[in-house]
C-alpha cells in the first residue's frame, strides 16, 4: 500500500497550498493600488481585489466647459489602477501555478 502513503502526502501538500493561496488572496484584498492620470490630477485607488476604493480629483482639473476631459482622466486613472492590480495579482498568485499549465488560472 505504498501508493496510499504517497497519496496522503500529496493531499497534505495540496491542503497547505490551498491555505497559502487563501492567505495570499486575503492579503491582496488589503493591498491599495494607485492609478493616476493627468500628471496626478486624477487619482484612483483600488484594492488587490480590483474594487475601486477612492477617487480623488484636484479642483483645478474641473472645468464645467470640458466634462469630457475629466471623464477621460477618471477612466484613464481607473484603468491604470486596475492594470497595476492585475499585475500584482498575477505576481502574487502566479507562484502557486508555477510550472502548471492550467488554462484560465491567473
Amino acid at each position: 500500500m505504498r501508493g496510499m502513503g504517497n497519496m496522503q502526502n500529496m493531499m497534505k501538500q495540496m491542503q497547505k497550498m490551498q491555505k497559502k493561496m487563501a492567505e495570499a488572496q486575503e492579503q491582496l484584498g488589503e493591498e491599495r493600488i494607485e492609478g493616476t492620470a493627468g500628471g496626478g490630477m486624477v487619482t484612483v485607488i483600488v484594492s488587490g481585489h480590483k474594487e475601486v476604493i477612492e477617487v480623488n480629483i484636484k479642483e483645478e482639473v474641473v472645468d464645467p466647459e470640458d466634462i469630457e476631459m475629466l471623464q477621460d482622466l477618471v477612466l484613464a486613472a481607473t484603468n491604470d489602477a486596475l492594470k497595476k492590480a492585475e499585475e500584482l495579482t498575477n505576481s502574487t498568485m502566479g507562484q502557486f501555478t508555477k510550472g502548471l499549465n492550467l488554462p484560465g488560472m491567473f
